[in-house]
């Protein structure tokens, strides 16, 4: 059984954007009706936090999962290394996807999955945020964060939205400036680059990615109306962020009470299961709607899920099969 190679270049060249959006809605609906299969996610610490002594400030997740509307099973195996790559100038996150068939238990496909990852990220907001503003269309961001994932977003976001304006954060200047230039043809309206955190708070979607391992959004900033997405694998945000919202939707709930910006709450008991609002699957379903947004301040908790890079791995693949793309490796030879 040969298993089909994919590098990130021809991932690239097989899957947009907009079909990203597709694919992470079909599968948050999927999941949300119980048929798509997603298992809280594996952590391997190396060291990103304690009690680990390592020193790679590491980490990595072994995210598995079966996508019901392909029929294709498959698993994530990524990290992110705040040391050691970007020491020697590499990106932030690297993975890898395998796919394998789930009746025959032939390895379909290994593939990268750093681009994957980056890509449904910024499609999940996106789709998430098209449930809770329903029928509208011009939004205004407020986006901290001008790394890779900081683009994603706003890629995924101006296909789906009006972006009228887009509020930039980032702690170091010279890469919010280069962000504005290169997105500067995506965004609808007008980039705002702004110096201090609290001036990009005031947006109807507000978004954190960063790797930020001390809590610098006030939840004083936010107000009624706005749908704050907290992204980070740390806690970006204070307690009062959380604390204040009318109603909390998380992606996986175990898996948001045990990482990110829900984690120490979490551990004190201030937030459990039960402050779950619903979940993105719940939502998309059409099984819980938490009304207008206009008058709330919606926290959205997505930490990751692997049955969406596994869902998007699942098309690359059968695309790449159908167009003869890719390299192979017979494994059992």
């Amino acid at each position: 059984m040969n298993t089909m190679l994919l590098s990130e270049s021809q991932i690239k060249s097989l899957v947009s954007m907009r079909d990203v959006i597709e694919i992470v809605d079909k599968t948050f609906v999927d999941l949300g009706q119980g048929k798509t299969l997603n298992p809280t996610k594996l952590n391997l610490n190396l060291g990103d936090s304690e009690p680990t002594n390592l020193p790679y400030k590491a980490s990595l997740n072994a995210m598995p999962a079966y996508i019901a509307w392909q029929d294709m099973a498959g698993l994530k195996w990524a990290g992110g290394w705040g040391k050691g790559r970007r020491e020697i100038g590499r990106p932030f996150i690297n993975a890898l996807i395998l796919l394998v068939h789930p009746n025959y238990g032939d390895f379909l496909a290994v593939m990268d999955g750093a681009w994957i990852t980056n890509m449904r990220t910024g499609a999940q907001t996106a789709v998430i945020l098209r449930y809770l503003l329903k029928e509208k269309k011009n939004i205004t961001v407020g986006l901290y964060g001008a790394g890779v994932q900081g683009r994603t977003q706003t890629m995924a976001l101006t296909s789906i939205f009006n972006v009228e304006k887009l509020y930039v954060y980032d702690p170091v200047p010279a890469a919010a400036a280069k962000f504005k230039d290169d997105m500067k043809g995506l965004v609808q309206g007008e980039i705002v680059v702004v110096d201090r955190p609290e001036a990009a708070a005031k947006a109807d979607a507000v978004i954190t990615v960063t790797p930020a391992t001390q809590a610098f959004l006030k939840g004083e900033w936010l107000e009624k109306g706005t749908v704050y997405f907290a992204m980070g694998s740390y806690q970006e945000c204070d307690d009062q962020a959380i604390l204040g919202a009318d109603k909390l939707i998380c992606d996986h709930v175990g898996q948001c009470l045990h990482r990110g910006n829900l984690k120490s709450l979490a551990e004190r008991g201030q937030i459990t299961a039960e402050s779950v609002y619903c979940t993105v699957g719940e939502l998309a379903a059409g099984l819980k709607d938490p009304g207008d947004a206009a008058g709330q301040k919606l926290l959205v908790v997505p930490i990751g899920m692997g049955c969406l890079d596994v869902a998007v791995a699942g098309i690359a693949y059968r695309k790449a099969f159908s167009m003869g793309l890719g390299d192979s490796f017979s494994f059992d030879c």
